[in-house]
């Protein structure tokens, strides 16, 4: 009954690690959730009550979204991208993940994966029934393919039209890509498009953060939305930003989304509309401030010549490779540390590595993000911060670190 396509996948790996974690707390056992990446933080206040607000609001709206939220939207990404977007450009769904399953579906080609790439791509390329080609990246190049890496593959065969997906800052690495410029340039050669999944973007570290769509802006479709700037995962509110070149692909999405989900939730959308005309600097840069305290504290406590790790630019993961351990699969060293510590991370190999490489996803959020904001306002935040308000982050990473030195 059940088509072959579909038995050999399992459910997302990082959904499915936090159900096991909360399935251990309730077991009385203490874990310490390094494997689910989500926003400690709550969702702003305004953006809350105007939801609150609009609860009565229960009428099906528009399947490409509400056309004052892609007004805001519009307005809002044209002026951090200094692209000129409209409301036409954008299309909303229930959350960034959704719109992404569609486009599998309807893209006629192949798709080009980096490895690490998020848990999800990989599968919905196999539900959309297209042809994945993985690109093994380095350390050293913040773990995104070469120009010369990809131009490689894109010479197999040059009638072939490619999606290159690329999601900086990056999960499960916390890297942003630097050479966008080279990977621009190899669209102009070849049969080549991006999907830039810049769903982590407010969460650089630094302030001059890049995408690829000022490169090559009439081949790149944005992806972003509510899940982590905003804290609102759980609302599933995200939305996909398409040039007018690419307008068949956004009306192939709304006959898609008209025949999937309809519409997303009608007083969500009300209250996006506030998420992006209000200002929100405040609420984003404490943010920042508290995860790049947290992820550097991680980094330098957790770095030595058997832990290799790039130091985080953004976002709230990391990836360390465990050198010095040996199991059969990256799996089998996660299920060891969790069994031994209680610290749960993700394997390498559900991101796109080889599962003989003893590499790992790190989440450091597991800590009251409410709470770390009323007590910091922007100032430096020392280690006897840190070790105050993110303790089983500060507990977790001694207990990580002393296994993998035995």
């Amino acid at each position: 009954m059940i088509k072959d396509i579909i038995k050999n996948l399992k459910p997302s790996s990082t959904l499915l690690i936090n159900e096991v974690s909360n399935k251990m707390e309730k077991e009385g056992k203490k874990v310490f959730k390094f494997g689910f990446g989500q926003s400690p933080f709550k969702v702003p206040e305004d953006v809350v009550a105007e939801l609150k607000n609009h609860a009565h609001q229960n009428s099906y709206l528009p399947m490409q979204g509400l056309k004052e939220l892609r007004d805001s939207i519009a307005k809002y990404i044209s002026a951090k991208k200094n692209i000129e977007y409209k409301s036409e450009n954008v299309i909303v769904g229930p959350g960034s993940k959704e719109l992404m399953f569609l486009l599998h579906v309807l893209f006629d080609g192949e798709i080009i994966l980096p490895a690490p790439s998020w848990v999800s791509y990989g599968p919905q390329a196999i539900i959309g029934r297209n042809k994945v080609k993985w690109l093994e990246c380095s350390r050293e190049n913040n773990w995104f393919p070469t120009a010369t890496e990809l131009e490689k593959l894109l010479k197999e065969n040059k009638d072939q039209k490619y999606l290159l997906i690329l999601n900086s800052p990056n999960n499960p690495s916390g890297q942003i890509c630097k050479n966008l410029d080279e990977l621009a340039a190899l669209s102009k050669k070849y049969n080549l498009y991006f999907l830039s999944d810049e769903i982590y973007s407010e969460l650089s570290f630094e302030d001059n953060y890049q995408s690829i769509s000022s490169y090559a802006p009439d081949k790149t479709i944005i992806s972003t939305g509510l899940s982590k700037w905003c804290g609102a995962g759980g609302w599933r509110l995200g939305y996909f930003i398409i040039p007018d070149s690419l307008s068949n692909i956004t009306n192939q999405l709304k006959v898609l989304a008209s025949e999937t989900f309809s519409s997303v939730s009608a007083p969500i959308q009300y209250a996006a509309i506030v998420a992006h005309e209000n200002n929100h600097d405040e609420y984003i840069n404490k943010s920042k401030n508290i995860l790049k305290a947290v992820g550097n504290y991680v980094y330098e406590n957790l770095k030595t010549n058997d832990v290799l790790i790039n130091k985080p630019q953004g976002g709230f993961y990391l990836m360390p490779e465990f050198v010095g351990k040996k199991f059969s699969s990256s799996k089998e060293m996660c299920k060891d540390l969790l069994e031994k510590t209680g610290v749960a991370l993700l394997p390498g190999s559900d991101f796109g590595f080889n599962e003989n490489r003893m590499l790992s996803r790190l989440s450091f959020t597991d800590f009251d993000g409410n709470e770390f904001m009323k007590k910091t306002h922007n100032e430096k935040i020392n280690n006897e911060i840190i070790e105050k308000l993110a303790p089983k982050v500060v507990e977790g990473i001694i207990r990580l670190k002393n296994w993998s030195t035995t």
